[in-house]
Order: structure tokens, then C-alpha cells, then sequence
């Protein structure tokens, strides 16, 4: 079985590759040991944030950083045992975190991020499957003015760069959702975005499409990739033991790509913020309706169709390290009084790993010094979000057109230590 490219991953960002390079003209192969989606792809929040121009920096407030160290926040924690491997990639991520290199990072992040809702909307259309579709927008919830204020202080920021927003007092959020009963000072309602309804759903529904139009999915075990004798073809075996052989081939694998790349020779510093989720039943007859962060609190629900989704923030740790979801123990305490979850539904905790960079952007583009092989992962807390951009992106850079993006910010080649 040979193809023009092999794509090895197949959640958002493998499968939005596939159907950009097919749409490319390229023969392609796409392989993962599970199901399209059922991964991390399948564990988010769901929403496709085009106000998210600003990544997740590391905080440089002092008491901050003294709760961080203690252990004591509900938003993130860490494993001691893995302090050894992640202290310089967290030393690197607070340095660019500084006011003097942040901003410059924001506006290389902007350029894929306003790709997001574009791209995305399109193959919503061509999969046909507009029903996913929850109501536009979420709410980002504050308990202090204090903190409120500050919030509405940055929306305002960025309204410059077309980004919606519509500042909710704490009676005008009772109104647009009647469940909250926290004391809640205010909200930012963020316009924009798309919700979601199911996203491992949809990341199935791409790959169909990406089927549909001639595509092939093949179950293999992407770390068994290697080139033949000429190392003019990148070969592996799928399941039933059927070689499949391609010129090209894009590693997607989200939080174990470094896995495989570092057997040829590119280790960039990826680090995993690990998350959990839950889904709870809803109490009465009237339900949320968006998607809502408790931003002083440092959790997530989501309106799902499997249930109310409760996401964590997020745990520093190893990526096959053991679970501990005491954050989702805590956060549900919290989420309790303020927001109607009902019995948990699933039978156990998710847990999934959001493969993050130093510099906050995602790797895109050729790995150097390894001829046709690609790349396309750490995108942080923005996979679901940047899956289709980054699979535009990563066609036009391979084909030689040029890309609608300055793609030098987000080149594998790029220097990842100060």
C-alpha cells in the first residue's frame, strides 16, 4: 500500500492534515492505534476559541507563584516526582511569559488562532454536521469586581483585533442562564467562539469525510514508524500486519509525538499539562446553556451530549504518570453550589494530556536534518481549537504554496531555549 504522505495521529490536528493534503491532491494514509478522536481529542472543552489570541502564559504574580510551589491552588498542581525533567522547560515557559517577549508571542499566536473559526466552520459543513453545534459563545465567570474589572480591562484590549465580548453583571447573568446560583459578581460572555456539543464526535465525523473522499485509516502503533533500506520510504505495518509505505510522513501525536521524534534524532522541549473530566446528569428541568469558566476558581462545565462536562485546570506531570484527580474531587465541591450537577455519569475519571511548548505556540513544519518528515503538535490548550489552521498551514508548507500565515513562528527549527 503506497501513498504520497502518512500521517501518524488521528485527532483533530492528524485528521484536519489528512483532509488538507488530500484537498492538496495527495494520496494519504492515516494511522493510530484507537479510534479517530478517542484520545485527547476527545476530553476537551469543546470550544473553538477564536478570542484565545493570548496563550496561556506562566503567571509572574509572586503570591501566584508561592500558592503554585505549595501546591495549593485548585487551577494547577504538579507532581514533585517529575520536577527534575520539567524545570527548565518551566523556567524557559516564565521567562517568555515576561512583558517583554509575551506580547511578541500574542501576535505570532494571533495569526493561526484567526484561522480557527474559518477553517473549522468549513468541514462542519462538508461532514454535515451542523447538529454538534452548541449555542455560539461561553462565560467566563468572576466571584470579585476586583477581579472582574481586570478581566473586562483585557476584553477591551482586544477588541481591537475584532474580538467580541458583552460584560454581564451578576443580574444580567441570572437572566441568560437562570441555573447559576453562585454569588457571582459578573461575567465576560465571549461572542465568537463555536461550542461543541460532542468533540470526539466531530473529530469522527472529519476522518469520515476524509474516508468518504478516498482517504484511508489504517489501526497501527505509530512508534513502529522507520524508514526502508534507501531511506527513501517511511514504511510501517498496521495491525493486521499489511505494510503501508509513503514519501512523506507528519507526525501528530499529540502528547506522545516527542516519542517518536527523538528516535531520528528532534526532542523539543514538550511538557504535559494533564486534565480530568466528568459528566454529571443535570438537576431539573432547565439546563445550562453555555459553556462556563469559574476563572477565579479554575474549572470548566460544559453542556455535552453525554452530560454536564466538569473539566479540571490543569497537572504538571509525566505523561504516563498515575492518575490523580483530586482537582475534579475539589472542583465538583465547589461546582456543586454554584451550578445544577446532578449524579456522575461515567465510570470512571477521564484523563487526558495537553502536550504544551516553552514558548506557547504549536511545532509546525519540516523537522530539520530528517528529509520529508513533518510535524504538527504541542498546541497547548488549543488543539481542538487549532486542528484545521494547523492542517492549512501544514499543507501550503509542504506543497510550496505560500501560506496564509507567517509560518517562521511556529517552525520546528525555531529555538526553544533562552
Amino acid at each position: 500500500m503506497k501513498y504520497d504522505v502518512l500521517i501518524l495521529g488521528a485527532g483533530i490536528v492528524g485528521v484536519s492534515c489528512a483532509l488538507h493534503l488530500q484537498l492538496k491532491g495527495k494520496t494519504v494514509a492515516l494511522v493510530d492505534r484507537g479510534l479517530p478522536g478517542d484520545e485527547t481529542s476527545f476530553g476537551n472543552a469543546g470550544i473553538i476559541q477564536r478570542e484565545a489570541i493570548r496563550p496561556y502564559n506562566f503567571p509572574h504574580n509572586l503570591s501566584t507563584i508561592f500558592q503554585i510551589a505549595l501546591n495549593s491552588r485548585l487551577d494547577i498542581r504538579y507532581h514533585f516526582s517529575a520536577l527534575g525533567e520539567l524545570i527548565r522547560p518551566l523556567i524557559t515557559y516564565y521567562h517568555n511569559s515576561s512583558n517583554k517577549i509575551y506580547p511578541k508571542i500574542c501576535d505570532q499566536y494571533e495569526q493561526i488562532i484567526a484561522r480557527s473559526l474559518e477553517t473549522h466552520t468549513d468541514f462542519i459543513y462538508q461532514s454535515n454536521v451542523m447538529d454538534l453545534m452548541g449555542n455560539n459563545g461561553w462565560i467566563e465567570l468572576y466571584r470579585t469586581n476586583k477581579n472582574l474589572d481586570q478581566a473586562i480591562k483585557k476584553a477591551e484590549e482586544i477588541q481591537k483585533n475584532g474580538i467580541r465580548h458583552k460584560k454581564l453583571d451578576g443580574q444580567q447573568l441570572k437572566i441568560l442562564e437562570p441555573t447559576i446560583n453562585g454569588d457571582f459578581a459578573g461575567a465576560i460572555h465571549w461572542l465568537d467562539p463555536i461550542t461543541i456539543k460532542n468533540p470526539g464526535n466531530l473529530v469522527k465525523a472529519y476522518a469520515n469525510l476524509f474516508q468518504e473522499r478516498g482517504g484511508d485509516f489504517f489501526h497501527g502503533n505509530a512508534l513502529d514508524l522507520k524508514q526502508d533500506k534507501s531511506n527513501k520510504e517511511w514504511q510501517i505495518n498496521d495491525a493486521n500486519g499489511q505494510l503501508i509505505q509513503a514519501t512523506e510522513v507528519v507526525i501528530a501525536l499529540g502528547p506522545w509525538s516527542t516519542k517518536l521524534t527523538e528516535k531520528f534524532g528532534y526532542k523539543p522541549p514538550l511538557f504535559i499539562k494533564r486534565g480530568y473530566h466528568m459528566h454529571y446528569s443535570n438537576i431539573g428541568d432547565i439546563a445550562l446553556n453555555r459553556t462556563v469558566l469559574d476563572a477565579e476558581r479554575g474549572y470548566l462545565i460544559a453542556p455535552m451530549e453525554q452530560g454536564l462536562r466538569l473539566i479540571t485546570g490543569a497537572e504538571l506531570t509525566h505523561l504516563d504518570a498515575p492518575a490523580t484527580p483530586n482537582q475534579l474531587h475539589e472542583a465538583e465541591i465547589i461546582a456543586r453550589k454554584a451550578f445544577p450537577l446532578g449524579n456522575r455519569l461515567d465510570k470512571k475519571i477521564w484523563k487526558g494530556g495537553r502536550p504544551c511548548m516553552p514558548d506557547m505556540k504549536p511545532v509546525i513544519g519540516a523537522i530539520p536534518h530528517v528529509k520529508n518528515m513533518w510535524c504538527a503538535f504541542g498546541h497547548g490548550h488549543q488543539g481542538f481549537t487549532l486542528g484545521p489552521a494547523t492542517g492549512e498551514l501544514l499543507a501550503d508548507i509542504m506543497i510550496g504554496k505560500r501560506p496564509k500565515i507567517d509560518p517562521s513562528a511556529f517552525s520546528p527549527s525555531r529555538s526553544f531555549w533562552y
